[in-house]
């Protein structure tokens, strides 16, 4: 009887960071910390002087204060403050950041695969009418073949 070898453990780890996923999912994040320093740059440099044209350039600097007092910043600081300016700062970097892939790279890619798609039913749309038409011509030259061997056994 021939019992089969179970794969090592060093093997399966091996086949696991092969599979394509991983290695998407890896370029994937360092695409993605990547991207992120761009869009950091642009909520900086472009939404923030934005924002401080009505008030202060830094989003972090907004706040209210729930008991006083709020005084000092980070560890020094007294009181309940709530820094209600960094949050809007982060929810501006997730906006842009989802506009930016949604219209740079999502839907490029959802037109791509739709006009491909399209190409492919198109083509076989194509194909099955040049497949009937082949079933048709084929069914023609038999009815032909039959009507010639008919005529030809009739004649004594």
């Amino acid at each position: 009887m021939i019992e089969k070898k179970e794969p090592s453990i060093w093997e399966g780890f091996k086949a696991f960071l092969m599979r394509g996923n991983v290695v998407d999912l890896a370029v994937a994040v360092v695409i993605g910390a990547a991207f992120t320093n761009i869009v950091s740059s642009v909520v900086k440099g472009v939404i923030n002087p934005l924002v401080g044209a009505i008030g202060t350039k830094n989003l972090d600097s907004y706040h209210s204060c729930l008991k006083a007092p709020c005084s000092g910043s980070g560890d020094t600081a007294t009181g309940i403050t709530i820094m209600w300016g960094s949050v809007l700062g982060a929810a501006l970097t997730f906006v842009i950041t989802a506009a930016v892939v949604y219209f740079l790279m999502v839907l490029p890619m959802s037109k791509y695969l739709a006009r491909q798609e399209a190409r492919r039913k198109a083509k076989e749309g194509t194909q099955e009418v040049l497949e009937v038409s082949e079933l048709e011509v084929l069914k023609e030259i038999r009815d032909a073949l039959v009507a010639q061997r008919g005529s030809g056994h009739n004649e004594p």
